[in-house]
């Protein structure tokens, strides 16, 4: 273990030091250098394509006429984001330049001046004005982008410049940031371990909630960039230790972990931020292994994960055999790519396609030969491992040394309302109440019907009945489910008044039904409507 957050031992000399931070982060407030002061200048359709590493609509939205000067946001833009050279006058006007050249955030190229690192608006949970600092052209691309980056400040190699940087690349957010994010359950103190820091932004979120936070990774740069990213924001500091997986915070307990960690399925180690090292998934199935040895009781793991799918065996089950014992787990898997299309994906991230290496024609043909060769060994190790395809989703895990484990794997590539975190602990809440309540007692308790469930009535049109009724939630999951008459008559009338086995009894009333036998019958589908959250255990005191 090596803690990095009170010395620069580890710091690299061609990243800024945040010793002045808070100067550069006021000059950034007063040009309304945030998320939203961003949208304003770019508008929607340009902000968005920004996201996706797309800058012309930025260009665009940022030029200036020759002679005038631009005004302060414009030129941050440029400067931090689209990393141009900027007139040296120009920055002066809206940055401590003087610091921020010797702190190194900017360097000097003839008149001008550029950025040495990405520093990205961020908007966090409760309306802050954060940055994320990654290295240039990582803000969103991987390597890819750190090419066109090399290329664009007129890096004579720019191929080889980012191929040398490559391994300790520091990406700043994407997609998958974002998500992890969202998916975090909310927490009112506790210590929180980012497993894989990264730029920081897991840190940068828990710390606004957490009373510590402990984040880690392998790549010294990456915890130099997580400390930027805290300092320019504003926000606490970490502790930050060097060293992979769990190894820098052995014999210690955390209230929640949570981990982006380089689940990429590659047959090499080229790049720190995405390759783990590990053969297949392993490095996945690792993390998700060793979380119940690092969680307080009740705490919770929360991960991005790749898993592979393979010939002749059911993912589920594969999955779910990961679950450490004495922890419920909710796996979901949002997308599955064939091996083909996952080896282009991530390809083009290393910026391995000739389109991505440009230069000449000639190094565009060598970059063809590169390509096809690290294409085909990515399929033969798919081949020797006998995997077709490559699954991503979320793993959530909670430590509640249960002796029957509650652990849901499902396949769920439909849309979701982002922020999911309630949502996440309320799947665990509700599994608890499952786990504790017996049939007789989930007859007797009184539920509430979801406030966003609506009902839909499936058939063909101009028939009297409906071939089947579907109850759908409008919110986090977005979950439906086909319920009979039953179901369907026992959900409306659960509005937190009367036990569920009165209400059971008059549906039997209603149908012609003998109430024993409807008793005796409805108490699994009870159970699964609570499990997907239709009906939840109503307050005491009843609906009011």
């Amino acid at each position: 273990m090596v803690p990095v957050s009170a010395t620069d031992d580890l710091s690299p000399a061609d990243l800024p030091r945040p010793d002045r931070a808070a100067e550069l982060r006021a000059a950034l407030l007063a040009a309304d250098f945030t998320a939203d002061g961003l949208l304003d200048l770019l508008g929607a359709p340009a902000y968005a394509a920004l996201a996706r590493s797309e800058t012309v609509p930025a260009e665009r939205a940022t030029r200036w006429p020759p002679g005038g000067a631009p005004p302060a946001l414009a030129t941050l833009t440029r400067l931090f984001l689209l990393q141009h050279a900027v007139p040296r006058a120009h920055a002066e006007a809206v940055l401590p330049l003087a610091a921020c050249l010797a702190d190194g955030w900017l360097r000097q190229d003839g008149d001008a001046v550029r950025a040495v690192v990405d520093v990205r608006p961020y908007g966090g949970p409760a309306g802050q004005d954060w940055w994320i600092v990654s290295d240039l052209g990582c803000a969103v691309g991987g390597a890819a982008g750190a090419r066109r980056a090399a290329a664009a400040a007129g890096t004579a190699d720019a191929a080889g410049a980012a191929d040398a940087a490559g391994a300790d690349l520091v990406l700043g957010v994407g997609g998958a940031s974002t998500t992890l994010a969202g998916l975090t359950v909310p927490l009112d103190g506790g210590r929180v371990l980012d497993l894989g820091t990264g730029s920081g932004i897991q840190a940068l979120h828990a710390g606004a909630r957490a009373d510590s936070v402990t984040a880690t990774d392998v790549n010294p740069r990456a915890l130099a960039c997580a400390r930027l990213t805290l300092a320019l924001s504003g926000a606490p500091a970490a502790d930050l230790r060097a060293g992979s997986l769990y190894e820098p915070v052995a014999g210690e307990r955390y209230d929640l972990i949570v981990s982006n960690p380089p689940f990429v399925i590659s047959p090499g180690a080229r790049l720190t931020y995405r390759d783990g090292g590990m053969a297949g998934d392993e490095l996945c199935r690792t993390l998700v292994r060793g979380a119940a040895d690092h969680l307080a009781d009740g705490g919770y793991c929360q991960l991005l994960a790749n898993w592979q799918h393979v010939e002749d065996e059911d993912w589920r089950e594969r999955v779910a055999d990961w679950v450490p014992p004495g922890c419920d787990a909710w796996i979901v898997q949002r997308e599955v790519q064939d091996v083909t299309q996952y080896a282009e994906l991530w390809l083009r991230d290393a910026g391995d396609h000739a389109e991505e290496a440009g230069g000449t024609p000639m190094r565009a043909q060598r970059a063809m030969g590169d390509y096809a060769a690290r294409y085909d060994a990515w399929l033969d190790a798919f081949a020797a491992t006998r995997t077709t395809a490559v699954g991503f989703g979320w793993i959530t895990l909670r430590r509640t040394g249960a002796a029957e484990p509650a652990v849901t794997v499902e396949d769920w590539p439909h849309p979701v309302e982002q922020p999911l975190g309630d949502a996440v602990a309320e799947h665990f809440a509700r599994q608890d109440f499952l786990r504790r309540t017996d049939d007789a007692a989930l007859l007797a308790t009184t539920f509430r019907l979801a406030d966003d469930v609506v009902q839909e009535q499936v058939g063909r049109p101009g028939e009297e009945d409906p071939e089947h009724v579907v109850l759908r939630r409008q919110r986090g999951m977005r979950r439906a489910t086909r319920a009979d008459t039953v179901a369907a008559g026992f959900a409306g009338a659960c509005d937190g008044t009367l036990p569920a086995g009165v209400i059971l009894d008059a549906v039997a009333q209603v149908l012609g039904e003998d109430p024993a036998v409807l008793r005796e019958r409805t108490p699994g589908v009870v159970r699964l409507l609570v499990e997907q959250g239709f009906l939840a255990p109503a307050p005491p005191g009843g609906a009011g």
